[in-house]
């Protein structure tokens, strides 16, 4: 076991023994899952060379010795799926993928594996700083003394994800792959805290639908930030994956400029959903709705209703009810899922639908959309226009989002509920 701040500055002798630089810096290729030490930088003066690790014989933390009667040292040049561990990592942010958070590189610790020497862990613990300073073996002693424990943290290098700021992410093979793993919340919480520089890096790694879903968590300020910092049509391919309230809240609060170039860059439909929820105020029923919902025709069987479902494969979050219209779209009925799945196939959906839904107007403020929610226990309430013609639907989360913390949002219990209480 070796650890790189025991390694670096540390004297590179060559075969015969004579002082030949001083270790700079090591290299590790990426991708294996514990990237292999290939070379060392040496340094010797100003200038700094490449030193391959097969001209290398020992190596520990007095230092290194070669073992080639002739060397080909030539000026370094970093390769694309290579890592300098203290110019690249060391004092730099990653993220921590199983503790879903940033932290910063303390120290980098090696081991033997199979015989070669690989990058095995970070070290984020104030162990790693103590040996950094050289105090590690007396605050050993002192503690072993008062019966105190050192404070040691290790991230294996599995769990790792470096930052954009730390290693450009064209030189990973996967990526920020485990970052994909995160939750949206996660992945948002942890994006919140980054740089422009660092959101780019990671959301570059990210197809649309992901950041779509990460940016639907985060912070409002946040979110127009990272929007304004994109290229506009990555933007626009973004924006295009969120729900269309979700996108709207957001396009508001963009700049004019922005908002216009955007909007031009959205596929038409989409781009049109949005425009016409910015058109009602912002605290209106019809300005937190979404226009994903999924509408029926009164005449329809159930075996056909769960058809139409599997066609148009629908989000989780407007599946709560199937609402049932006439052949002019006015609102006639409402049916939970549940009630679907148990009925039989051949059974026509008005003869089972709730005949009298509750209804908001688009103009409904939306302190009375959340008490219309909370009081008959819906997970989504329909809104209508003049004519009772279906437009749209507002979720238990949007409904009630200014009444609770926006902390809770979206971790409301999801639950079967009919039209009525």
């Amino acid at each position: 076991m070796l650890y790189l701040s025991q390694a670096i500055g540390r004297p590179v002798h060559d075969r015969q023994g004579d002082l030949i630089g001083k270790v700079a810096d090591l290299i590790v290729a990426i991708g294996d899952r514990y990237p292999p030490v290939t070379g060392l930088v040496m340094s010797n003066g100003r200038r700094r060379t490449f030193l391959a690790w097969k001209d290398v014989g020992t190596f520990d933390e007095h230092g290194a010795k070669l073992q080639s009667h002739t060397l080909d040292i030539d000026r370094f040049e970093q390769r694309p799926n290579e890592l300098l561990l203290f110019k690249d990592l060391q004092d730099k942010q990653i993220v921590d993928i199983d503790g879903r958070k940033i932290v910063r590189v303390n120290d980098l610790r090696l081991d033997l594996l199979e015989g070669k020497l690989h990058l095995v862990a970070v070290d984020v613990g104030a162990a790693g700083i103590l040996r950094r300073l050289g105090f590690e073996g007396p605050f050993r002693t002192i503690a072993r003394n008062f019966r105190l424990g050192v404070p040691e943290r290790y991230i294996d290098w599995e769990d790792v994800d470096p930052l954009e700021s730390s290693i450009a992410s064209i030189r990973l093979r996967v990526p920020h792959e485990g970052l994909r793993e995160l939750h949206p919340a996660d992945l948002a919480a942890i994006i919140d805290e980054l740089t422009p520089r660092d959101r780019a890096g990671i959301l570059a790694a990210l197809d649309d639908e992901a950041a779509a879903d990460a940016i639907e968590e985060m912070e409002p300020d946040t979110q127009v930030e990272v929007l304004e910092d994109l290229a506009p049509e990555r933007a626009a391919d973004i924006l295009e994956e969120m729900s269309p309230d979700d996108a709207a809240d957001l396009v508001a609060d963009l700049s004019e400029a922005s908002r216009r170039e955007i909007l031009q860059l959205m596929e038409r439909d989409e781009a049109d959903e949005v425009e016409q929820l910015l058109e009602y105020p912002e605290e209106s029923a019809g300005g937190i709705m979404t226009t994903e919902f999924i509408a029926v025709p009164e005449h329809l069987t159930a075996a056909g209703t769960i058809d139409r479902l599997r066609e148009l494969e629908p989000d989780a979050e407007t599946v709560y009810y199937i609402y049932v219209v006439d052949d002019d779209g006015r609102l006639t009925g409402v049916l939970s899922l549940r009630d679907l799945i148990v009925t039989k196939p051949e059974t026509i959906i008005r003869d089972i639908m709730f005949s009298e839904p509750v209804t908001v107007g688009l103009l409904a403020s939306q302190d009375e959309v959340a008490q219309v929610v909370a009081h008959y226990n819906l997970l989504a309430v329909p809104v209508v226009d003049d004519e009772d013609r279906l437009v749209g639907i507002v979720t238990v989360d949007d409904a009630i989002d200014t009444v609770l913390p926006p902390t809770w949002k979206g971790r409301l219990p999801r639950k079967s509920s009919r039209g009525g209480s």
